[in-house]
């Protein structure tokens, strides 16, 4: 006999455990990227390769993540993702003991690459769980747990692979090459245990999640579609198009805003803290979108998505704006605040952009997770522009983003007659 199903409150608490832990993931690599920029004595540009390897993964593997979804369903889709993630964080460990930074982005790309598959699969699970009134709601909710990770893996682990004293160019040119090659191998190796720890945990994760009984939800998947919808008519949606160039600027803007906060703080003119003692405001940026997103979750009970959705962007391009504008305390506690505005964007741009959709769900998915590879490029532009006229100004390209939101939720995100046709086959599919 088999076991019954488990209710739709007790699926949503599990599946919101693996955003948790993608969100402290994806939150490492703000900590990677100052760590690993010392320890091979890169520049700005060439230290955004690791958010580029990263959120390139998204680009390059959601489609085939897509597949993943269509053959194995939601849950063994998680599943798969979390097995993926953890080989990526054991990589990690021989990344270190050579060290290589190719090998390094080689792991961060494997890690990513399980990740995206858990995004493709859980993100529309949670949105499609229950009544679709409520989806962006529950996907607030659950990126709000996202938050968490981000918050608590930076505040905890970054001290732990900040820890020891970062050298300048001028003393590691003063070391003889052999004293060199020690200190990147033994600055390197305070990354092998934390990732270990964290391939561990997402091994015994998969295990949790294969164990329980959640709800297959078929009936919005890709099997579930007779007329096999192809990518270029799931684009057609016009709501879902912008959602998808929404995703890539959100993503890209938070992803490089969090990217340059340590080296930000660390400037003479901002806040001029060691790097181990900014990692820890970085889980403030990253703390302000868990509140916000508890907040959000309640306030879109009650408040127009899309409306919430501008309002949020327009604050953002203000607190920009005066990040750039001041110094000291003023110019630090714009920047951070940033965090609770970006709070709602994802998972609204999200349930926004599949409003309607049915079994083209899963294909929609799996576009606006290839969308996150803006956190590849923006980043990337970004540190070009830094290298030329300073941290501070090149906040800019992030503002350009934004400005794209406030578009979004006001105009762009609008569904036309005749679009959405799938709206009532989506409602007679998940709701019970």
């Amino acid at each position: 006999m088999s076991r019954r199903v488990m209710s739709y409150a007790a699926a949503l608490a599990v599946v919101t455990t693996i955003f948790f832990t993608w969100g402290g993931l994806t939150s490492l690599n703000d900590v990677l990227i100052p760590h690993l920029k010392a320890v091979f004595n890169m520049n700005y540009a060439q230290s955004m390769l690791i958010q580029s390897t990263f959120f390139g993964a998204y680009f390059l593997m959601s489609l085939p993540a897509s597949r993943v979804v269509a053959k194995f369903g939601y849950k063994h889709s998680i599943v798969i993702g979390l097995i993926v993630a953890a080989i990526g964080a054991a990589m990690f460990f021989p990344a270190a003991r050579i060290p290589s930074y190719p090998l390094f982005l080689g792991a961060l790309f494997v890690l990513a690459s399980g990740i995206t598959v858990l995004q493709v699969s859980a993100n529309p699970y949670i949105s499609l769980l229950g009544d679709p009134a409520g989806a962006p709601s529950r996907l607030n909710l659950a990126q709000a747990l996202n938050s968490l990770g981000t918050t608590v893996f930076p505040t905890f682990i970054g001290p732990l692979i900040l820890s020891s004293a970062v050298l300048s160019a001028a003393e590691l040119k003063a070391m003889s090459v052999a004293e060199q090659a020690a200190y990147r191998a033994h600055e390197a190796a305070a990354v092998q245990v934390p990732y270990m720890v964290i391939a561990g945990c997402l091994v015994l994760l998969a295990v949790f999640v294969y164990t329980m009984r959640i709800p297959p939800l078929t009936e919005a998947t890709e099997s579930a579609d007779p007329a096999h919808h192809s990518f270029g008519e799931v684009l057609g949606q016009r709501h879902l198009l912008f959602g998808v160039i929404a995703i890539f600027v959100y993503v890209g803007a938070e992803v490089s805003i969090g990217s340059f906060l340590v080296n930000y703080l660390s400037e003479p003119q901002i806040a001029g803290f060691d790097h181990a003692t900014a990692s820890k405001y970085l889980g403030l940026y990253w703390g302000g979108a868990m509140v916000g997103r508890f907040v959000g979750a309640v306030l879109l009970r009650f408040v127009d998505a899309r409306k919430l959705l501008a309002l949020a962007a327009v604050v953002a391009i203000a607190l920009l704006a005066l990040t750039m504008a001041t110094r000291g305390s003023v110019a630090m506690w714009a920047v951070l605040s940033i965090g609770l505005f970006n709070s709602v964007m994802f998972p609204t741009i999200f349930t926004i952009a599949i409003e309607r959709l049915g079994p083209m769900t899963s294909k929609a998915s799996s576009l606006l997770i290839m969308a996150i590879v803006g956190g590849a490029v923006v980043p990337l532009l970004q540190g070009l522009l830094s290298d030329s006229i300073g941290i501070q100004h090149s906040f800019v390209i992030p503002a350009v983003c934004y400005a794209f939101i406030v578009w979004y939720g006001l105009s762009g995100s609008r569904i036309r007659e005749g679009q959405g046709q799938h709206a009532s086959a989506q409602a007679s599919g998940v709701m019970h």
